[in-house]
């Protein structure tokens, strides 16, 4: 089996900064891998130990300073790893982030057979880029996957939570999924892994080398348009504190107003 894994760098929500164009700056910021990429990371580390024959392949589009992120999944045991970067790709929108990244894919790692991603990403939280993906390349996909069953023949079976419940997937390959947050710990990367991650030479391509125009990609190819970006202020809400369950059911009668014990 060979999984692309789709993983992104993102910003300190705590230092965020925005460009003329009221999208977020991320030359030279300090960034974080997005929480929910370290689950996908695990989801696809999970596979290999689990399978015989699989390959995973990191890809994620940013600027070069992405490169450290990437030598991280080298060193948690991921096979190869993969960089997108061009000043053209900057500012893009989900939509011209996942026909980038899906042209990517296609020209450069076809024959994959899963392609995991997180369900969400912090600095943007729009769950668009993962379903682009798989639009893009027209397969299957299927989100808000909280945990990977099994695979046979051809097929993966899957655990989606939703808000009403969960259900259980089978999805032929190839396919993608967005994976949630899990509540397991995730592997920490061994020293041999680390040395190995070190000396890996991380393979790059510009938008040049994938046959897209520029009006395709960055902000030229994206149809979103953010009017004004900014911090919300916070808002100062007193909070009561009930130390036993009679106080706050005396609260509850008073609020509802409420005459009968």
């Amino acid at each position: 089996m060979k999984i692309v894994l789709c993983i992104k760098q993102v910003p300190d929500t705590s230092d965020i900064k925005w460009t003329e164009n009221n999208t977020i700056q991320r030359e030279g910021l300090e960034s974080i891998i997005n929480p929910y990429d370290v689950y996908a990371i695990e989801a696809a580390l999970k596979l290999k130990r689990s399978y015989d024959n699989v390959e995973i392949t990191a890809l994620t589009m940013g600027p070069f300073q992405a490169v450290d992120m990437l030598k991280k999944t080298l060193a948690s045991g991921v096979d190869n790893a993969i960089l997108l970067s061009d000043k053209k790709f900057a500012a893009a929108d989900t939509y011209a982030t996942g026909k980038t990244i899906g042209t990517a894919i296609k020209e450069k790692l076809s024959g994959f057979d899963l392609i995991i991603c997180g369900q969400f990403a912090i600095d943007g939280d729009t769950a668009q880029t993962g379903p682009s993906i798989a639009n893009t390349l027209n397969i299957p996909q299927v989100t808000y996957v909280q945990e990977i069953i099994s695979y046979e023949n051809g097929f993966l079976k899957v655990r989606r939570e939703l808000d009403d419940g969960t259900e259980i997937v089978r999805v032929k390959l190839p396919a993608l999924i967005c994976v949630l947050q899990d509540y397991f710990e995730p592997i920490r990367a061994k020293i041999n892994g680390i040395k190995k991650a070190q000396k890996a030479v991380i393979q790059t391509y510009g938008f040049e080398d994938l046959g897209l125009s520029a009006e395709e990609i960055g902000l030229k190819g994206s149809p979103t348009y953010v009017s004004r970006a900014f911090r919300p202020e916070p808002k100062n809400v007193e909070c009561v504190i009930f130390k036993t369950p009679e106080e706050l059911a005396r609260q509850i009668k008073t609020c509802i107003g409420g005459e009968n014990d």
